[in-house]
This record gives C-alpha cells, structure tokens and sequence, in this order.
C-alpha cells in the first residue's frame, strides 16, 4: 500500500514536469517531442485522476473521525458516520484495485496484442510429442472459452497422435496479456502407455509466445530472405501435396528460418511464415529491450525468461506445480481441459506485486 501510494506521489510529480514541457514553445517547435509527451500525459492522467478520487475520500474519511470524536455525538449519528466509513473505506480500496489494474496493464506495451504460440518436444521421445498435443489441446479450449480465434500456422505431427511441433496464433481481446505466463520449460510427469512396468517418465517441452507485430513495426527486406519451396510432408502420408506448396524462409542477417506447409496453397504458407518470422525478429528485439533493463536493475526479467522450467504436471498425483511462484494445484485433468484461471490469476497477482515496487 504504502509503495504503491509513494508511486502514485511520483506519476503526480511526473504529470506536472510532462504539463510544464508541453507549455515550452521549444516542445511546439518539435512534433514528435511534443506527441511523445502528449501520449505519456493522456497515459498517466486517468491514474492521477483515480489517484485525485482516492485523496478526496482519505479527506471525507478523517472530517468523518473528528465528528466521531465530539463527545455530545448521539447514538444514531454515531452509527451513520461508521457506516459511511465503512463505505469510504470500500470505495477507497476498489480505486486503489482499478488503479493497480491499469498501471500493470500499461507497464506491458503487448498486453493488447494477438500472439503466435510455439510449442515444441524437448527430453522424452514420443512422450514429449504426445505432451505437446496435450498443451496445444489445453491452450486451444482456453481460447474457445475466452472467445479468442485460434489459427495453425505450422505443424509436424509424429503420427502416433503427438507433435515435434505445433505454431499458432490467437486473435481477439488481449491473448498475449494471458499467454505470456505460458513461456517456458513445461515438464510432464507420466507412466507412458508402453512401460509395462509402471515406472513413471519425465519429459519435457518448451513454449514460447511471441507478441505479433505488424508490417510498420518490423520492417523485412526480401533481399534479405532465402525462400526455398519442397513438396509438404506429413506422418503417416498424412497432409502430403504432390506439389511445391511448402515455404521456408530463412532470414539471412539473422539465421532464423520458419517453415510453413499445413496450407495447400504456396502464397498462404509464405503468408504464414513471414507472420512467424516477423514475430520472432519483433521478440528478439524486445528481449534485447529487456535484457538491457534487467542489467541495468540488475534483476532477472520475469516472464520473458525462457530458459527455465516454469511448471510441473505430474499425472499420478493429478498435481500442476508453477515453480515460478510456489503455487500447486491438485486438479490436473481441470487445468488440461483449458481451465487456467486460478493459475493466471495467481500469476498476474504476482507480477502486478512485483511491477508496484518499480520506480514510476
């Protein structure tokens, strides 16, 4: 509370500076310095008036104690100023809430963009491919109930029911804002359907989730691109084209290559795959961002971190484990089934703690 008040304190201060650069004719004179400044004042103003709101009821509140402590206060008035504030604390707690919403939801430039989700087996064989169908399933009924649009761009099933690899992508109102938490080591803790011993085995898969950007925001130079086509394959013949209709695209400066061959069309898997490609040059450039202000903290970043095991789903227990914030869940076949709820809720609770701290 206190911290969140002291930053609150610091966007007011802030506010004044960004008013007083605006009234410089200096600023006038400069287009894009006076829009960057604009932009961050229209950013902070409805904190500040939330902020104002908050303070107008702290004043109610202490005219209300000192009508409390007038010692010829009768009963019945008495009862009608601790109702009222008991009102004002509840409407003073519900500002500070919306307050603590919005400067979480601001602090992440991406939480209002589409995203592209790949997931991949690691350690494990076909286990790890089979874990790799169970995720995509998850993530695609928690969309459905989301009411997000879900898209594959690019597959390699293993035949046996699993995937080496699966990339989407999903529209709507805010999936990034969900997914990011989602970036990571998943490992899965199973008897395999052909160990006849029952010994249980650990695989692993890793996801990543990328914020698409658009054309403007991540320019590509074809010169810079090696587009290859080859005739689509699938396990089991599955899928498979007699002609050239798969894409790879290899970025020269960069060594990324994505390939694209679901469709049956060449135009629409080269359409895919440089969503991909631009989504995954937008990522690095955004992780170089981040890693650069993590030095500069000299703390880890949190979500963009996808080097370490995240989260644990062991079957014989039914127990999911997110090692990032110590939380266990024992509903196993809930959360497969798309119900990631109470985990992102406890996942945004934590990172809004963490986000509060920072400077303003």
């Amino acid at each position: 509370m206190t911290k969140l008040l002291s930053r609150l304190e610091k966007i007011r201060q802030k506010i004044a500076g960004l008013e007083k650069e605006l009234s410089d004719s200096a600023a006038a004179k400069d287009p894009s310095r006076y829009q960057k400044f604009a932009k961050e004042l229209a950013e902070l103003r409805p904190v500040a008036e939330g902020y104002d709101a908050y303070l107008k009821l702290e004043r109610e509140e202490t005219d209300i104690g000192h009508a409390l402590r007038e010692r010829d206060l009768d009963l019945e008035m008495k009862k009608l100023y601790e109702e009222e504030l008991k009102s004002l604390e509840a409407r003073k707690s519900r500002i500070l809430e919306e307050i603590e919403g919005r400067l979480l939801k601001d602090s992440d430039p991406n939480s209002n963009r589409d995203c592209i989700i790949e997931i991949r087996a690691g350690t494990g064989g076909e286990e790890a491919a089979l874990f790799v169908a169970d995720l995509f399933r998850m993530y695609s009924k928690f969309a459905s109930n989301r009411g997000l649009g879900l898209e594959v761009m690019s597959s390699n099933p293993t035949g046996k029911g699993g995937f080496k690899e699966v990339i989407f992508s999903v529209a709507g109102k805010s999936p990034y804002l969900f997914f990011k938490y989602e970036s990571g080591i998943h490992r899965v803790q199973r008897v395999p359907e052909t160990e006849s011993s029952g010994r249980i085995h650990t695989s692993a898969v890793t996801v990543a989730v990328l914020p698409e950007a658009d054309e403007t925001e991540v320019e590509i130079d074809m010169k810079d691109l090696k587009i290859d086509v080859f005739r689509a394959s699938g396990a089991g013949g599955q899928h498979v084209n007699k002609t050239e209709s798969a894409v790879r695209i290899t970025h020269l400066p960069s060594g990324l290559v994505v390939s694209c061959q679901d469709e049956r069309s060449q135009h629409k898997n080269k359409t895919k795959a440089l969503r991909v490609l631009r989504a995954r040059l937008y990522d690095e450039m955004q992780q170089k961002h981040q890693r650069e202000i993590a030095k500069q903290r000299k703390e880890q970043v949190g979500t963009g971190d996808r080097s370490g095991k995240i989260r644990t789903y062991n079957f014989p227990d039914q127990r999911v484990t997110d090692h990032r914030i110590g939380l266990t869940l024992h509903s196993l076949d809930d959360i497969l089934d798309g119900h990631l709820d109470e985990l992102i809720q406890a996942l945004e609770k934590s990172e809004k703690e963490r986000k509060l701290t920072d400077a303003a």
